[in-house]
Formats: structure tokens, sequence, C-alpha cells
């Protein structure tokens, strides 16, 4: 059958000669297909956002910290409180050859911090120049911390997003201007907007933490040499789960402690969130394309039945169109053309739907003219799913083609 104007024409006539029908039928492909590219670009969206808690962090990092033991050791009887100290850095680099970066962490119990009439609520955590290896900043204005700022004692600091909204509500570049946090001056060099909401340092909220450089705290703050935490790195080929037994015995070696005590010497291991988060995401993009394709099927059984009854209806027109000359490839081109431009211009309808549903999601999801997650399907998804909806709409027209090519002309006639 050749297709031209008039074969368009014709298959446009036949689907609004029942307008209800072909709306009711076509609305299950429409509805499987929205359902599967709203699901396929949620499911992105949601993946980013929970990505966003762990945002920044090296993905073969590795927190460590100090706990009460929970393993007697030595004549030490367990629930012994111990700390880790400065000294467990330079034995962690020179013993454990797989580390990359070893970086110290003070944290404080937070306090306030002031610029005119002012005021927020921080966290100080003191940090070296190569924490930004292990939790890589999003640096809206500035710098962060460098080696000259520690080796001298600068006081200057990076400042949080709620930091900076709260001290600088007209917005601009903070920069260069100085803050005060527990009667102490600091400059600021940074404006931080990395959230990291998923592993909260030293107890403080996402964007309200002020970093220091560490030399500057231990003597603001009179640590000494004590450390909160080491967070380390592994060199590139190394998983940080295989050589996390060897820095507890390093740490426990030197402090007494039982390196099989898991609990005391605690090795936070990031690579095994993202581990966990992939399989989980795996998993999730599994059941949208399994209730996406199924909810299509649903669909396009429902438009073979439809045309199986249109079919029967046109019994008489068919045998007709075979009495005068019409071939059984032409009745079944006629039939599956039908098929298809039914679910494609309903397929299409929900692509269409699905997109304006998830631009409305990402414009929910913009702060600061930063797009927080992208819930838009890529071009090639779309794609996917447009031959998907072809290829139903084939199989739908198959049944009833096959059945309209039997129709023979004096069956039709007698049927009438």
């Amino acid at each position: 059958m050749r297709i031209d104007l008039d074969t368009y024409r014709e298959i446009l006539d036949t689907l609004t000669r029942n307008k209800s029908r072909s709306f009711l039928t076509g609305f299950g492909i429409f509805w499987g297909v929205f359902m599967l590219v709203t699901l396929i670009g949620g499911g992105q969206g949601l993946k980013e956002l929970l990505n966003r808690n762990f945002d920044g962090f090296a993905t073969n990092s590795a927190m460590i910290w100090a706990q009460p033991t929970t393993k007697a050791y030595k004549g030490f009887r367990k629930g012994r409180w111990w700390n880790m100290e400065y000294k467990d850095v330079e034995r962690l680099k020179s013993r454990i050859p797989g580390l990359d970066v070893v970086s110290p962490v003070l944290f404080s119990n937070g306090g306030t911090a002031y610029y005119g009439d002012h005021k927020s609520s921080v966290g100080v955590n003191g940090v070296s120049s190569e924490y930004q290896k292990v939790n890589s900043p999003k640096l809206f204005y500035g710098r962060f911390l460098n080696e000259t700022d520690v080796v001298q004692h600068r006081k200057v600091c990076v400042i949080g997003k709620k930091i900076y909204k709260d001290l600088f509500p007209g917005g601009g570049n903070p920069c260069g201007k100085f803050i005060r946090v527990d009667d102490i001056y600091y400059q600021i060099v940074g404006v931080d907007y990395n959230v990291s909401g998923g592993v909260s340092m030293g107890g403080s909220e996402a964007g309200t933490t002020l970093l220091l450089p560490i030399t500057l705290m231990q003597q603001a703050y009179n640590r000494g040499t004590s450390v909160d935490m080491i967070a380390v790195t592994g060199k590139p080929g190394v998983v940080m789960s295989s050589i996390a037994p060897q820095i507890r015995e390093t740490i426990g070696r030197a402090h007494t402690i039982d390196p099989q005590d898991e609990r005391g010497i605690m090795v936070f291991n990031t690579e095994v969130l993202f581990q966990i988060q992939d399989s989980l995401f795996r998993g999730v993009n599994f059941l949208i394309w399994l209730v996406g394709l199924g909810t299509l099927l649903a669909g396009a059984i429902g438009v073979s039945n439809i045309m199986m009854v249109t079919v029967r209806e046109r019994t008489t027109e068919i045998g007709i169109r075979r009495a005068i000359g019409a071939t059984p490839k032409m009745i079944l081109s006629q039939i599956i053309a039908e098929s298809i431009v039914l679910t494609m211009v309903a397929g299409m309808s929900g692509i269409l739907m699905a997109v304006s549903i998830l631009q409305m999601l990402e414009l929910g999801n913009t702060e600061d003219g930063i797009l927080l997650a992208h819930f838009q399907v890529d071009f090639w998804t779309a794609i996917l799913c447009a031959l998907v909806i072809a290829t139903m709409g084939v199989l739908a027209g198959l049944p009833p083609a096959a059945r309209a090519m039997t129709i023979k002309p004096v069956d039709a006639m007698r049927d009438e």
C-alpha cells in the first residue's frame, strides 16, 4: 500500500469515526509512556539528590575517629576512652603505602559568627589544605585554605552556604571581610556551597561549617596535639576496605587497642556507601523499566483488542476492497498503519506530558540559579521510548491485520 496524503486522511477518518473509543484506547499507551519516562527522569533526579548527601567526597576515602573500646586488651578493660593524636597522621603516612592523602580534622562545640548586625550559628572545623582532596569544595567565591595559611597560622576562614546567607543577606562577594567567632576575628577567603548533608562533620548541619587552618585552631581552641578525626584517601587502584585492617592495626598498636576492635577504632568507609547506593539504583532502574514496559504492554493489548473490534465492524468495507483488487498486503499495511498512528500519537503525547512534568520538577529544584538535580531524560532514552512505542504499535496491529487478511469478499457480503 502506497503511503501518501490520501492514506493518512483515510487513517485519520477511521480513528476519528469513534472518538471516544480511540481516546480511551490510546490512553493506555499514553499512561504507560508517561509513567515510564516520568519514572526514569524522576529516578535520575532522585539519585542526584541522594548523591548530594555525599557530594564532593572521594569515592575511595575513609574517615577514622576514636570511640570507647569494646574489647579488653593487654590489661586494659573495655569501655576505655582514648584520643587520636597528630603523630597518628605521620604513622599512617609512613606505614601504609596504599594511602594517598592523610588529613587531620579538629571539631569545636560550635559557636556564633557575627558580621555587623547579622549572626549565624556555626560549627568550627580545623583542616589542612589537603582536606579538599578528600571532600572537594564547591567554591562560590574565593579560594580554599592553602598550605601557607596552615604554616603561618593565618586567621582566615572558609564559610558554608548557610553562614553566607545569614551574614550577608544582600549577597555580594564577602572575601576580604572579617567576621567574629568566639571573640576572634577571621578574614573570609572563600564561600563553600558544598552541602554534603549525608555525612555530618562534627555534628554540624549542612552549610553551617566554618573551616579554619588546623594549626590556628590548635592554638585558638587550646587543642594541643589531639586530633578528632583523620580523613584519608587511597591511591588509584587501592580498595579502602582492603587496607582498613592495616589502618586499625597502625592506630591500635600506638594506643594499646585491639586491632580487631572495629568499634573502638572506627573506620567509616565511604566506598561501601557508594557501592550500596549504586546497587540500590540499579534495582530501582530495573523496577522502573519493568513497571513502565508492563504498563505499555497492557496498553498495547488494549489497542490490539479494540482494533480487532474495528476490523469486525469493517468486515463489509474490507470485503469490498478485496473485491475491487486490494491485495492482502494492502489490507495488512492499512490496519498496521492505523495501529502505529494511534500508538505513536498517544505515546508522543505521553512523552511530552512527562517531559513537561519533569521540567517543572527541575525548576522546583533550582536554588540561586544552580540546578540541584537533573530530572530530565536524555535524548537517546527518548528515542528508545519512541522505538518501543512504534514496536508496540506493530505488534498490536498484527493480530487484527491477520484477521482482516482472512476476510473474503463473498463472506463479507454474506455478513452484511
